[in-house]
């Protein structure tokens, strides 16, 4: 067995350290991978195990990276244009790695390694690290040019990785968004919206007419050539992300187009895939009567709902956050007393005689309440949906 075959197997052997040393010495020179959420980082320390291991045969056996290689190269130029890391950022942690994995295999010869060897090492991985760049780059931006030549899918395919979670550093996203001439809300909020008729499906075209009904000309969230509301067709189910500015008009446009949908309010985009869920779950779940007074659910709905199902996303003091808000404020404590009251006997008046008020102090209450949260405990959904917060309160 030759000297390159006892180092190729000492290193093949304990794969797993050489792997997790490679992806250690990217993550410390480049700040931008060390923004990488776990899923991304096990990609790239797949990528450095196989890469490793193929060079290591070619260098054992005297050969060079073939078309095949090249062509695997290539799907992951194109990966990486599509989740929107830059390529210069890409193509430096290839010789990063590819430098620290030159160190390693010195190491593991324990001396036995000739210059001879090691050179042979180094001008494979060079050789190798020049073909595989221009493969990146080739397949980079063939990618690149099919997202900016069908710049609506693209902005689709940017959504659907927002709320699948696939679009995880503020680099990315900004990189990506440049290159879609878009800008993201901040903060942002996620519509989810259906038709209103059973067996229904809104389609692209009423989506468009919503969002642009929503926005209004010269607005923050218009641009004559570029739009900044993205959207995409899920389902059954039509998602937008919007700016907060723009959630005031929801109610109103959708009541006057019969469709109904599910708003969320988020303070930043890390949220999007677990607000996206949640609505998607509200819309499924949410009995007729949660719309007959409104066309819009809101998060306090949702989260009222997610506990209801045992959704594993159910939070409790998220229902009574979202739910009854400034109400559970300190200083407060006469309005939930109210509240509970009211909850209790179903009546202002019979409310006060608990409490030993007059009834125009309770309904004084009562209407603070309807302000504050704008749900109205004689209505039935709103009813409901306090009632639970308030039960959740008590958990």
């Amino acid at each position: 067995m030759s000297v390159r075959q006892q180092v190729q197997q000492r290193i093949m052997a304990d794969l797993p350290t050489t792997v997790d040393t490679l992806v250690a010495a990217v993550t410390d020179e480049i700040p931008a991978y060390r923004a990488l959420a776990p899923e991304q980082l096990d990609e790239v320390g797949a990528i450095a195990g196989w890469a490793t291991a193929r060079i290591l045969d070619l260098w054992v056996r005297g050969t060079a990276l073939d078309a095949a290689d090249l062509n695997r190269f290539k799907g992951i130029g194109a990966a990486r244009a599509m989740d929107g890391r830059p390529l210069p950022v890409v193509l430096r942690a290839y010789r990063v790695a590819a430098a620290r994995a030159i160190d390693l295999v010195v190491e593991r010869g324990e001396n036995q390694l000739a210059v001879d060897d090691v050179m042979a090492l180094t001008r494979l991985w060079l050789a190798s690290v020049d073909a595989l760049s221009e493969a990146l780059y080739t397949g980079y931006t063939a990618a690149a040019q099919r997202m900016t030549g069908d710049h609506q899918r693209a902005l689709a395919d940017f959504l659907d990785d927002l709320l699948d979670g696939r679009q995880a550093t503020a680099a990315a996203l900004g990189d990506r968004s440049m290159a879609l001439g878009v800008t993201l809300p901040s903060p942002p909020a996620i519509l989810v919206v259906e038709a209103g008729a059973p067996m229904s499906t809104i389609t692209q075209p009423a989506l468009e007419d919503l969002i642009m009904s929503l926005v209004e000309p010269g607005g923050p969230g218009c641009d004559a050539e570029r739009p900044r509301v993205l959207t995409a067709l899920r389902g059954s189910r039509g998602v937008a992300l919007l700016p907060h500015e723009l959630t005031a008009r929801v109610h109103g446009e959708l009541e006057q187009r019969r469709l109904r949908g599910c708003l969320i309010e988020l303070t930043d985009l890390t949220q999007t895939p677990a607000a996206h869920r949640l609505a998607t779950d509200a819309l499924a779940l949410a009995p007729d009567r949660a719309f007959t007074d409104r066309a819009v659910l809101l998060e306090g709905d949702a989260q009222v709902l997610a506990l209801l199902a045992a959704r594993p996303t159910a939070d409790p003091a998220r229902v009574t956050a979202t739910v009854l808000g400034s109400v559970t404020r300190p200083g407060s404590e006469h309005l939930i007393e109210g509240l509970d009251a009211y909850l209790r006997t179903g009546s202002a008046a019979e409310g006060a005689a608990t409490l030993h008020l007059h009834p125009q102090t309770m309904r004084y209450r009562l209407r603070r309440i309807v302000t504050l949260t704008g749900r109205d405990p004689r209505r039935p959904w709103d009813r409901f949906v306090l009632e639970t917060a308030r039960t959740a309160t008590h958990r």
